[in-house]
């Protein structure tokens, strides 16, 4: 399973944007306190841990009540709204999808 790298500084958005020119990039955005952030991190966990050993992708996550500055940086400069629980994927600089809520299923992001 790749790991999944904890956000955790503004800085690091800049850092997996500019990665994402070589390699997608996921980002999740988990509310700690939120009965449907709980059930869309385990679908992300559930994606994650199925990637090949291989994946050059890299799979990062933002726990909302920790690192707000994290968060308000993610959405300002990917243009996409905030929402929790939220799974972006970055493809050569930018958004190439995003999804919230409900919408974040293991099969949903497996397809991507």
């Amino acid at each position: 399973m790749a790991p999944i790298r904890t956000l955790t500084a503004p800085e690091e958005i800049d850092e997996l944007i500019e990665r994402s020119r070589k390699a997608p990039v996921w980002i999740f955005k988990h509310s700690l306190t939120c009965g449907t952030s709980a059930a869309a991190w385990s679908q992300y966990q559930s994606f994650v841990a199925g990637r090949p050993a291989d994946d050059p992708a890299t799979y990062a996550a933002i726990e909302i009540q920790r690192a707000r500055p994290v968060s308000n940086a993610l959405a300002e400069k990917s243009g996409i709204r905030h929402e929790s629980p939220q799974a972006l994927l970055f493809r050569d600089g930018r958004v190439a999808f995003h999804a919230s809520h409900w919408k974040i299923k293991k099969e949903t992001l497996e397809g991507v």
